[in-house]
């Protein structure tokens, strides 16, 4: 089973040569650790802080830029994957997870802040991302906030 991740810049010259190779390693280490075991597809948008600024404002009515952004296509509920409440790619029968959009530089002073790089960064906002994909989310500071980031770690194996 592959799943499909497709990487695009937004601008020409965003990103490193090894960014999308990082993209779809993680996305598919957090689809595996899911149990998500139907193919599956993403669409992987690079961007500066200009572009997700912007597309946070039009989409979440936040004037400011983030790190990565994260548009699911299906309502699920997080740690139960359940493949016949998803769309469907009409030719291929692929579940269609969504979308990101991920700020390049964003990623590399973060990476650069958190001491541990740009390739580890990349990963772990794609788990993240993805993780939003399949249900998850952390709008407050409570428990699912605290479920969310366990799983991060456990699939970028930081436990």
């Amino acid at each position: 089973m592959k799943h499909e991740v497709y990487v695009s810049r937004e601008k020409t010259g965003l990103g490193h040569n090894e960014s999308a190779a990082l993209i779809k390693k993680a996305a598919a280490m957090a689809l595996d650790a899911e149990g998500v075991d139907v193919p599956c597809v993403i669409s992987v948008m690079l961007t500066d802080d200009e572009g997700i600024r912007t597309v946070n404002r039009e989409f979440r009515g936040v004037d400011r830029a983030t790190d990565v952004l994260s548009f699911p296509l299906n309502e699920l509920t997080p740690g139960h994957f359940d493949a016949d409440v998803c769309e469907r790619d009409l030719d291929t029968g692929s579940i269609l997870l969504g979308d990101m959009m991920i700020s390049i530089p964003r990623c590399q002073t973060q990476g650069e802040e958190f001491g541990h790089g740009y390739s580890r960064e990349i990963q772990y906002l794609t788990v993240h991302s993805v993780l939003h994909l399949l249900g998850y989310d952390h709008v407050d500071e409570g428990e699912m906030k605290r479920q969310m980031r366990a799983r991060e770690k456990r699939i970028m194996g930081d436990e």
